[in-house]
């Protein structure tokens, strides 16, 4: 099975509310099947607490909810916590240590995984559900 996990976080002030959202997509007939969208209100915390907080999440949800994932393809808007994962930028904030750790605690579950950089255009699903989510102060699956 071969997946992509589209991924974003944000917040409204810096901190301020904050939402994060993902979508987890099948792409291993070449057609994207969309097996979940989500995005969900996780307080007043920073824009890269909560870009953290929505790969973490899709990470998550996709290791109790997939079997047998060949390859992993990861799309953030956030250059720097793509380069934090990819280990290019070191992780100086305590707190993002912590989130920096639990994702490649995760990336472990997948023998083949790559993550990437797209702007906020080509990420426009995983953005729209955190603007949802933190208008509503809470959940929204679709």
């Amino acid at each position: 099975m071969k997946l992509r996990l589209h991924t974003d976080g944000g917040s409204r002030g810096n901190p301020g509310p904050a939402g994060y959202g993902y979508v987890v997509s099948d792409n291993s007939s070449g057609a994207a099947i969309i097996l979940r969208k989500c995005g969900n209100y996780c307080g007043e915390t920073t824009n890269n607490q909560a870009e953290y907080y929505g790969l973490i999440n899709g990470l998550v949800w996709i290791s109790k909810n997939c079997q047998a994932v060949d390859d992993l393809e990861i799309v953030m808007d956030s250059l720097l916590i793509v380069n934090q994962v990819k280990g290019l930028y070191k992780v100086k904030h305590p707190e993002l240590a912590k989130r920096h750790q639990e994702v490649k605690s995760l990336l472990q579950n997948f023998s083949k995984w790559s993550i990437s950089h797209t702007y906020r255009s080509g990420n426009s699903s995983a953005d729209e559900l955190v603007n949802r989510a933190i208008d509503i102060r809470g959940q929204v699956l679709s």
